[in-house]
């Protein structure tokens, strides 16, 4: 578990699912992130984030503290074969339309950011999205990530026709250590 000052990030459980399920169904949410899910897609979607535990990784529900709403979904996983940036820690997020521009992915990615380089050794953390995601893109500059040269790609997951198929990456490099 993660907390900030206005949220907990905690593995998803069963009552965060109709939150979950309903951003991944929602198209405005998945614009630029991929096909809507139905709640099938969706349960396969948490059963994978799942998987990754074993490292301990996964992402997490983002939970708002005030009120315990169900606000997104955050957190680090392994990059995906056969994509480039396979087997190096990612970092992900996606929020519900209702909760956009309001600082709360930042907040949270930035913890998740600080807690990954605390139990990690990983030199560097990535971020992919479709080139198209400007929201996405700029949110990876504030989190102090740098596009990377070379770094496109298009994803296998997406028909060749796809605008949602041309991705591109970001990293951030581990933070050096004060010896003040």
């Amino acid at each position: 578990m993660i907390e900030t000052e206005r949220l907990v990030l905690r593995p998803p459980v069963k009552a965060d699912h109709p939150a979950l399920y309903a951003m991944w169904a929602d198209p405005v949410v998945m614009a630029d992130l991929g096909p809507v899910k139905d709640a099938a897609a969706s349960a396969a979607t948490l059963a994978r984030h799942d998987g990754y535990r074993a490292d301990g990784l996964g992402f997490l529900s983002v939970i708002r503290k005030e009120d315990g709403a169900v606000l997104g979904f955050c957190g680090l996983k392994r990059g995906d074969p056969p994509n480039p940036i396979a087997g190096q820690v990612e970092a992900g997020w996606m929020l519900g339309q209702a909760y956009w521009r309001r600082g709360y992915a930042l907040e949270a990615m930035r913890a998740v950011l600080d807690w990954g380089w605390a139990n990690f050794d990983a030199p560097q953390i990535v971020a992919i999205t479709a080139a198209r995601n400007a929201a996405s893109r700029a949110m990876m500059v504030q989190l102090g990530m740098a596009y990377v040269e070379g770094g496109d790609f298009d994803h296998h997951a997406f028909a060749v026709d796809d605008p949602l198929r041309h991705i591109v990456t970001y990293r951030i490099t581990r933070p050096s250590v004060s010896r003040e």
